[in-house]
């Protein structure tokens, strides 16, 4: 199907401004650093938790957060870095929360028994929505580079913050690109029940029908299920313009082929859970002109930052390792260390406060900051397709 002019990421972030998705922060001061010097104190030594799936189905994401946590904090310690006149040792404490809301509450509080500094994490929204009240009780500040449900900035936490866009911008660009870009008029919403599957879907659902798009059905599936022919068999007599998933590319590859095995035309739309090469890498061909995702920010090549982090990136850990998150997990790191030069602190007691007023120059984004709910100010989002098998921006 041929592709109409499409909506630019500055169309797309003002037309979800218009919407009252975005709200403004007052400015805050950049975070600064003291080296070390001879006769330094004794060091004191910082540790970041991370916690993302290391096994299972997500575990090409969860190695992408936590490389890229660690590559942060490697530099962290390159930089010799003193707070409070004491030089820092910076480590990392790596959970595997296995993407696994239960595991996740149990990941997070051994993290807190452990006193940790701070948190990276989690990667899923469900895992996220079962860690934030353990950390809140804590008074442990959590940046999660990837959980994108809404409601998780709508608890009161104060140590919450999200460093992407939420589901509301990303389902909410997708409805418009449907509609304008692909000339969508009928759409069938698959959810796979997860707290991210069903946040996604029903932004994309409650922006599409407001657009005029018709949802003609709104299914479920059992998550980390790979038989999709009842469902498809409901797709296929219906025969809609676009499918849209609310899940992972864990199972959207498998329900593309059978999609397309089925003689299903419709165009496959998602949000950030597709939007990784692991999609092309279980779909095949099959992903190359037919998926259309959308993520929080913009690809690394215009990131600020992005290209000389991700030379680095590679050079450590090799050219097919990066998937999505692992700049945004880098930045955050880099923002919890640097909120501690700014307190002049470790405490998390004491320097959590600064966090809602830095301004950081980060590789994701110039002047990263937070709305009072943990929300990032001026959140940008990027819709993507994988023609020849590789993710590329469509959106200019």
């Amino acid at each position: 199907m041929p592709l109409t002019p499409r909506p630019s990421i500055v169309v797309l972030a003002a037309w979800v401004c218009l919407l009252g998705w975005a709200q403004a922060a007052p400015v805050a001061a950049v975070a600064s650093s003291q080296p070390a010097g001879p006769g330094a104190a004794r060091p004191v030594t910082v540790v970041i938790g991370s916690a993302a799936p290391l096994t299972g189905p997500q575990a090409a994401y969860g190695a992408d957060n936590t490389d890229g946590v660690r590559m942060a904090i490697d530099e962290l310690n390159r930089q010799h870095i003193s707070i409070a006149g004491r030089p820092v040792l910076w480590v990392l404490d790596a959970q595997d929360d296995r993407g696994d809301p239960k595991r996740a509450a149990e990941v997070a509080r051994t993290l807190v028994v452990a006193h940790v500094n701070g948190v990276v994490g989690h990667l899923d929204s469900s895992c996220t929505a079962a860690a934030s009240p353990i950390y809140f009780k804590a008074g442990l500040p959590e940046i999660t580079p990837s959980s994108s449900d809404p409601k998780l900035a709508q608890q009161g936490f104060d140590t919450f913050y999200r460093i992407i866009a939420n589901d509301y911008a990303m389902g909410a660009g997708l409805a418009l690109y449907a509609k304008n870009g692909l000339q969508a008029r009928t759409a069938v919403v698959v959810d796979d029940r997860s707290t991210y599957g069903d946040s996604v879907s029903h932004a994309f659902s409650r922006v599409a029908r407001r657009l005029g798009l018709q949802i003609v059905a709104h299914e479920s599936i059992q998550a980390r299920g790979m038989d999709f022919s009842s469902l498809l068999d409901s797709v296929k007599a219906i025969n809609p313009d676009v499918v849209f998933f609310g899940g992972m590319a864990a199972q959207a590859g498998p329900m593309l082929l059978q999609m397309r095995s089925m003689g299903i035309k419709a165009r496959l739309l998602g949000g950030d859970g597709i939007c990784t090469p692991e999609l092309a890498r279980l779909a095949g061909t099959a992903a190359n002109s037919d998926v259309i995702c959308a993520d929080g920010g913009v690809p690394v090549a215009r990131m600020p930052g992005g290209e000389a982090w991700h030379r680095r990136f590679t050079a450590r850990y090799g050219v097919n390792a990066f998937e999505l998150y692992a700049p945004y997990a880098y930045d955050a790191t880099m923002v919890l260390a640097h909120a501690m030069m700014k307190a002049g602190s470790t405490n998390p007691a004491v320097y959590r406060h600064d966090i809602r007023h830095l301004d950081y120059d980060g590789v994701t984004k110039t002047g990263i900051r937070f709305n009072p709910d943990g929300e990032l100010v001026d959140p940008a989002i990027t819709i993507s397709s994988f023609p020849e098998g590789r993710k590329t921006a469509l959106s200019k």
